[in-house]
């Protein structure tokens, strides 16, 4: 049984009298291990499919099943529940609070999650907190706030902050597009190692060249996919241009 696997996917929405359709009878599966990207131009339909793999919204019709759970069937309880023990999130924003500390900021999924575990232990929370900032080599910041991070730092800031529930899928929205070049490299090439470490990452972009840095590309428009193909090896770049 695939991780994810979406049948017949619509996503429609209602503006006057007129019914778009976001999303328009995809299907697909991704296995657990994979590096997805999922690549398109604005209003292609990529953001819209993300939001309903994270559990952020739910599809006019169509099957969705996450870790073999039919995700329609789960109530908004549920649903929360599972979206924060399995799916770890990062935004080209980075979404940090501004006022807390780079540690503070890793350890906030964990207070979330103590809503559903009633297991909360501020020791427990901190020493999950540095390992996660420690993955992403940057446990000598744990102590700055936002404001005292470059742009690179704070993304990393925001991987932790997705890895520490230890979730089986890394949801990346353009995580580089608020960065230069240089740090974008580093960035991805920190997503190939999580996915190196049993990670699925599920990356949405618009840039085909950051899609390349991903072992399988899926490549959409108006709604619907036009292509979804597997990357040689070769073919992967070692530098954004």
């Amino acid at each position: 049984m695939a991780l994810i696997e979406i049948e017949n996917l619509t996503k429609a929405f209602v503006m006057g009298k007129e019914t778009i359709k976001a999303l328009d009878r995809i299907s697909l599966k991704i296995e657990a291990g994979e590096f997805v990207a999922i690549v398109g131009a604005s209003g292609s339909g990529k953001s819209t499919l993300m939001n309903i793999l994270g559990l952020l919204d739910k599809p006019t019709e169509g099957s969705y099943r996450l870790d073999e759970k039919e995700a329609q069937s789960l109530d908004d309880d549920k649903l929360s529940e599972l979206r924060n023990s399995r799916i770890g999130f990062v935004f080209q924003s980075f979404n940090l609070l501004p006022r807390a500390t780079a540690l503070r900021n890793v350890e906030m999924p964990l207070i979330y999650s103590a809503n559903y575990t009633k297991d909360y232990s501020l020791e427990r929370n901190r020493k999950l907190a540095i390992e996660a900032l420690n993955k992403v080599k940057l446990a000598d910041r744990m102590d700055h706030k936002p404001n005292e991070l470059s742009g690179g730092q704070r993304q990393r800031v925001a991987i932790a902050r997705a890895l520490v529930n230890n979730p089986k899928i890394l949801l990346a929205d353009e995580p580089t597009g608020a960065l230069d070049s240089k740090t974008g490299i580093e960035i991805l090439a920190l997503f190939e190692a999580l996915n190196k470490s049993g990670v699925t990452v599920i990356l949405v972009t618009h840039d085909p060249k950051v899609a390349a840095r991903a072992n399988r590309q899926i490549f959409m428009q108006d709604g619907r996919i036009l292509e979804d193909r597997q990357a040689k090896s070769s073919e992967k770049p070692h530098e954004l241009h």
